[in-house]
């Protein structure tokens, strides 16, 4: 039985990063992986997805260039080029996390892996069972798109994410979006680009109801601008089948109504995913479906670790990456120096949203006496000469100390941007600490002196 300091149950963004940092710190690592190399997020999730959006975004751009003195006539939209694309990319990508394995002398094991007993993983694939052993075991294996038990909802071209990135060729005429978080706007972005008629369905009574109550409401008013249809607070009660396609009827403030689809998108979010992980008779401690770990990200299963979407409540790829690191660095008696408390959320819609830190509705929940600066970009040149849409960005700090607390973007290349912010809150710095800097001319963050500036102002 080959033995191993760590073996690594799952590829994706949290297994394979944990997994290059034990190697780094001189531990003896394998990985077992049943899919592809990267995980969801590289093959199913965040890079296809964003791929199509830049696709997507680009054929848009080239439709709507009379702005900018640019036409152009014949222009088409190739999904199957769109989907290839997507293949090429991952597959380049995978091939990397495989070679800086190689490197790292990491190995790398194809199948289902199971823990049988604490320090034993039997792994099953083409080539049959073959055990091995790990001092320490980490659980990676993420999520699947989540499917409620709706009536209809489980039959034919009622699609996942997954299933829609699978569905090479097709290029639908109208589309139903049950969901309006961040898999549910970014779809509709796609679709609505590609001049599919979008309807998004939302239980809540605004899109992205997770992030700043502003994002989400500029967010809709955007959409709906560009001809996506959408009902808010709309409970979904069923899907049937019908001679035009599909229809779905939903319930709103007590009214029913109901709307039409060539096919349907099942956009609710994702549950975490550990099956044949465990054997059968050693099952970890769960609740709501996700593994439970401690504050060092053990389960209770002795030796056995768990990070990423198949334990944490915050389902994001660097989210993954950063538990991994923390994960391995606890494991081995290194201190780690990461806020894991500091998630900034990204949405790759058209213009960006961004977001780290508090909100101002949080704050005042929670008793955080703050002030809120803003900045419009609707007077930044950088944002009328692409002819952005109506953009801004906010800022929340301390009101006794100007330390800054949250950042909420919503502008071109605000996923970008983030990054300045999060540092900036990660180091306690404040409102004044920030004005220091000279921000460039003509550019997108010009803008964030407006909001720095006026931030300031109101805190006197």
């Amino acid at each position: 039985m080959k033995e191993f300091d760590l073996v690594v149950i799952g590829a994706g963004p949290g297994g394979y990063v944990a997994a290059l940092k034990a190697a780094k710190l001189g531990a003896s690592v394998a990985v077992v992986e049943n899919k592809q190399t990267g995980g969801t997020c590289l093959n199913r999730g965040c890079i296809p997805t964003k791929n199509m959006l830049h696709s997507s975004s680009l054929y848009h751009e080239i439709n709507t260039g009379g702005v900018a003195g640019v036409t152009a006539e014949g222009v088409n939209f190739n999904i199957d080029a769109v989907l290839e694309h997507n293949k090429e990319i991952s597959t380049k990508l995978s091939a990397g996390i495989e070679s800086m394995f190689k490197s790292a002398h990491i190995e790398l094991l194809h199948g289902q892996g199971t823990i049988t007993a604490p320090g034993q993983v039997k792994v099953t694939g083409e080539q049959g069972e073959e055990m091995i052993s790990g001092k320490k075991i980490l659980v990676a294996t993420g999520s699947v798109p989540a499917r409620p038990p709706i009536p209809g909802l489980d039959q034919e071209g009622v699609l996942t994410s997954d299933e829609i990135l699978a569905s090479a060729g097709r290029h639908f005429n109208s589309i139903v979006i049950i969901g309006g978080g961040v898999i549910g706007v970014e779809f509709a972005t796609f679709f609505n680009d590609i001049g599919c008629k979008v309807t998004v369905l939302e239980g809540l009574d605004r899109l992205l109801p997770i992030i700043d109550k502003e994002l989400g409401q500029n967010l809709g008013m955007i959409l709906k601008k560009r001809g996506v249809e959408m009902a808010l607070n709309a409970m979904v009660k069923s899907v049937v089948k019908t001679e035009n396609g599909l229809q779905v009827n939903y319930e709103q403030k007590g009214t029913a109504g109901s709307v039409q689809g060539e096919v349907v998108l099942c956009a609710i979010g994702r549950k975490p995913y550990f099956a044949g992980t465990f054997a059968p008779e050693l099952q970890p401690t769960t609740e709501r479906g996700r593994l439970v770990v401690d504050a060092n990200f053990q389960t209770s299963i002795p030796s056995v670790y768990a990070v990423g979407d198949v334990s944490s409540a915050i389902q994001l790829a660097h989210v993954a990456s950063a538990q991994g690191t923390a994960c391995v660095e606890a494991m081995f008696g290194k201190g780690s120096q990461m806020d894991l408390n500091l998630v900034p959320s990204c949405i790759y819609v058209r213009p960006e949203i961004a977001s780290v830190g508090i909100t101002d509705v949080k704050a005042k929940e929670d008793g955080i006496p703050v002030k809120v600066g803003k900045g419009l970009l609707g007077a930044n040149a950088r944002n009328l000469i692409v002819n952005g849409d109506r953009s801004f960005m906010k800022l929340v700090a301390h009101a006794e100390t100007g330390v800054l607390l949250g950042a909420h973007l919503m502008c071109e290349h605000a996923t970008e941007m983030i990054c300045e912010l999060s540092q900036a809150i990660a180091n306690k710095l404040t409102v004044k600490q920030l004005m220091i800097a000279m921000r460039p001319h003509p550019t997108f963050t010009e803008t964030l002196s407006e909001a720095l500036n006026d931030l300031c102002a109101k805190l006197g």
